[in-house]
């Protein structure tokens, strides 16, 4: 269950032996009976983890009991909180924005995806290297402020700030460019950096990304 207005947290049923898996320090709260273990899942998966931008740490819990156990988990920002199943999507799969992935059925893995982009490479641009989440059930996503999503018919394209991403089906292809014209890139307040998006497909986007966030706070 996925509760609250401005930023959300989310409450998650356990049956017997049941088990999520979720980022590391992001649960508020676990009812009697539910088991909790800290591990690297592996040091390649725990390095590219690292690459996008998630702890190295993954947390699972997992119900002992003989009722039903109860785990609630909340975000690092204020943000919402989207279900995704992976198994709905193209090859049972997303991609989604560093940082994004919040927990999942423990047959999910994430790994890393890059985009060709040297030039964003080069500059470390937001939005080239994403979160890979691939595999069989329910994922948890985050993301800042309003969350808008839409979808894409083949060989419909759509330009945006690359942070503003949350997530999309592997279906669609992308690239992050740099933004066209100097005073474009310098003064437009939007960053190097553009993201270009092309059907079919779904995608999600943030209306207040993380950073962009930080950044005014500071």
């Amino acid at each position: 269950k996925i509760e609250g207005e401005e930023s959300h947290i989310a409450t998650v049923q356990l049956s017997p032996g049941e088990v999520l898996r979720a980022e590391s320090g992001a649960m508020l709260y676990m009812t009697h009976g539910v088991v909790m273990e800290t591990s690297l899942q592996g040091a390649s998966s725990a390095f590219q983890r690292m690459l996008t931008g998630q702890n190295v740490f993954l947390t699972d819990f997992k119900y002992e009991g003989q009722s039903s156990g109860t785990v609630c988990l909340g975000t690092d920002f204020p943000s919402k909180i989207l279900r995704l199943r992976l198994d709905d999507y193209s090859n049972s799969t997303l991609i989604c924005q560093r940082g994004a992935y919040l927990a999942s059925n423990p047959t999910v893995d994430i790994q890393m995806e890059a985009t060709k982009s040297l030039t964003a490479g080069f500059f470390g641009g937001q939005g080239f290297i994403l979160q890979k989440l691939t595999g069989h059930g329910d994922v948890l996503v985050k993301g800042g402020g309003t969350v808008v999503n839409k979808t894409l018919s083949e060989g419909e394209t759509l330009r945006v700030t690359s942070g503003s991403i949350v997530a999309f089906e592997s279906s669609i292809s992308y690239d992050v460019q740099m933004m066209p014209g100097i005073k474009n890139a310098m003064f437009g307040g939007e960053g190097l950096f553009v993201a270009t998006l092309q059907g079919p497909g779904q995608i999600w986007l943030q209306g207040m990304p993380p950073d962009r966030m930080i950044a005014e706070i500071a």
